[in-house]
């Protein structure tokens, strides 16, 4: 420990003793610093390694707007399609959206302003453009919301766009650290940032908040391998009145949000602890003891509380492992890692009360698997877990003290992504599967969508199934639920598609089932789809005009027309890429209009192509 350290810890020595740990509302113990200096020895002492970062001054600059002088008409339509969410009336940011009469669209470094319906008469009404690529977005009646990562800050700009030929900036905000999630509830946006911990000339500053001035970062009564702030954002749109905490904690991984809660997760890994004799026979734990840490913390009209912590075995695999209900906190984890020599992975759901205290678990549900997707509905969980088969579990929770499995089916592929179609039906979306003749694990196959019967509990069917392309055929859906469109009165389903297929008369002797196709197409698959009649492709929508993106394409694709996004505003089909908008008739899917955005693509040493 150098001199300044020792400064450090003998003057502020008493300060830190003194340190109370208070209990909150539900008895956790919740501590808070008051000083850097406070929260300097704390790391020294509890810390066991320390990254010593320099941060450098960052300089903030608001973005500038362009517009077209064009007329404007009030009235837009009721029946138009919402961001996908997990939880409904708490909206998730996104690249697009639309309020039914415009379209808000993520184009290279700008946010493009469209005058979307009627689609016969759509243009563009204004561009507003960043120094960076913004990322995610919410649109709360005349109110944008833009959140920017810009090195180790976070930009959240809020644009007044009332008159969407001319947006006006509002006010920016900003957080040391980097964007991780966010929710908005009402009025109100809630924003989660990140950021390791920095030694600065051998002090820790707390992350720094635009608008507070005090220092004031809550700290545990828990060791952590690694720290990290965790800050939390309650941004209220419409009287400003903004709030933050900030949390020492590990860094978050995954987030679910209620209507009432956020519960941030992150994973803690305790190494096997063995003798110098078991280390010298080989005698060593094959994995190391695995938990995931939630924090849960209400909101209440812009107020974020402290509520407590909770801690099960395993880890999260994303935002649809873990769900609220009735009080209870429902959650999905995998022990343990897979891999084709084998592996001690194990799967488990736990119940967890308002105080984070489990309170009914469900255990080693198929060991050397792991989980691929999950979806919790009501007083049910279904699991799909895969090695070389997919079994969809079908898992009973109306009593929350003794979870059991009621059913479950197995078939070759998987789903990344499960979604309602009504109670007593599910969408799946993943990969078909071959298994190998090579060892104990599957050859991933194409695109393949699913459609599940679940009335009979005990026995769980695959009523319908579409599989799109061979191996290497990739979907947007597969890792970002908000690319997937579904409307069931419409019995509508679009999701975007990189189709790759295998010339087999290029093989006369066959082709193995490890062979991927080549790329031959990008665009927006549109579905008809009913619990009667399944799947039934009515077309595809592509902006791409010729191949030659494909042909230069090896084993990767990109290009700024791949279709990420799709929605509807009444009878019209809307698909979205970075550099197009193209409106298409729902009933025939003929050409209604299409119009280009003003993408500019950025290489990498920051000049325009």
């Amino acid at each position: 420990m150098n001199g300044s350290l020792i400064s450090i810890a003998m003057a502020f020595l008493a300060a830190v003793a003194g340190i109370v740990m208070p209990l909150d509302s539900e008895g956790t113990q919740l501590g808070k610093f008051s000083s850097s200096e406070e929260l300097t020895l704390y790391l020294m002492t509890h810390e066991p390694e320390v990254n010593n970062y320099y941060v450098e001054d960052i300089v903030m600059v608001a973005g500038s707007i362009t517009s077209a002088p064009m007329a404007l008409e009030a009235k837009g339509s009721d029946d138009y399609s919402r961001t996908n969410v997990q939880v409904q009336g708490v909206d998730e940011a996104d690249i697009v959206k639309t309020d039914g009469k415009y379209l808000y669209v993520v184009s290279g470094n700008s946010i493009v302003i469209m005058d979307a319906y009627p689609a016969e008469d759509a243009k563009m009404l204004s561009e507003i453009e960043f120094d960076n690529s913004p990322g995610e977005f919410y649109i709360n009646e005349d109110k944008l919301v833009v959140f920017q990562n810009n090195y180790h800050e976070t930009e959240i700009m809020i644009y007044d766009v009332s008159d969407r030929e001319n947006p006006e900036f509002d006010e920016e905000i900003e957080a040391e650290g980097r964007y991780f999630n966010s929710r908005m509830i009402g009025e109100h946006v809630y924003v989660v940032v990140n950021q390791p911990v920095y030694y600065e000339f051998g002090v820790v500053d707390a992350p720094k908040v635009s608008f507070e001035d005090e220092f004031e970062v809550y700290y545990f009564n828990e060791t952590y391998g690694s720290y990290a702030f965790t800050t939390i954002l309650s941004i209220d749109l419409e009287d400003k009145e903004h709030e933050s905490n900030i949390y020492l904690t590990d860094s978050a991984q995954n987030m679910y949000v209620s209507s009432d809660n956020i519960y941030i997760t992150s994973s803690r890994y305790v190494r096997p602890v063995y003798t110098l004799e078991e280390r010298w026979v080989g005698d060593v734990p094959p994995i190391s003891e695995e938990t995931t840490i939630v924090h849960k913390i209400s909101m209440d009209e812009g107020e974020i509380e402290y509520i407590g912590s909770g801690e099960v075995p395993g880890r999260v695999l994303n935002q649809f492992s873990m769900d609220e209900h009735e009080g209870n906190f429902r959650i999905a984890t995998t022990l343990g890692h897979v891999s084709r020599n084998g592996g001690g992975s194990s799967n488990n759901v736990y119940v967890l009360d308002e105080k984070l205290d489990v309170v009914g678990e469900l255990e080693d549900l198929a060991p050397g698997e792991r989980i691929y997707s999950a979806r919790f509905m009501g007083d049910r969980c279904y699991l799909v877990t895969f090695k070389k088969v997919d079994p969809l579990f079908v898992i009973d929770l109306e009593n929350p003290e003794n979870p059991e499995v009621l059913g479950k089916l197995k078939i070759p592929g998987y789903s990344d992504y499960l979604h309602p179609y009504d109670e007593n039906h599910i969408i799946g979306i993943g990969k078909e599967t071959v298994e190998a003749e090579e060892g104990d694990f599957a050859w991933y196959q194409g695109v393949k969508l699913s459609l599940f019967d679940v009335s009979d509990v005990e026995h769980p069917k695959e009523v319908s199934k579409y599989e799109i392309g061979d191996r290497g055929t990739d979907s947007y859906a597969l890792r970002d639920h908000k690319a997937f469109l579904f409307d069931r009165e419409k019995n509508l389903l679009v999701v975007p598609i990189l189709l790759a297929e295998i010339d087999h008369e290029k093989y006369p002797e066959g082709v193995r089932d490890s062979m991927g196709g080549e790329y031959v197409w990008q665009g927006a698959y549109v579905f008809s789809v009913s619990d009667e009649e399944g799947f039934e492709l009515r077309g595809g929508i592509t902006h791409i005009d010729d191949d030659e993106s494909f042909l230069k394409s090896g084993y990767y694709y990109h290009s700024p027309y791949s279709v990420k996004r799709s929605l509807y505003i009444d009878d019209v089909l809307y698909t979205v890429s970075e550099k197009k908008v193209k409106m298409n008739d729902l009933d025939d899917l003929g050409d209604i209009k299409e119009m280009e955005l003003p993408y500019e693509e950025v290489d990498y040493y920051g000049s325009y192509e």
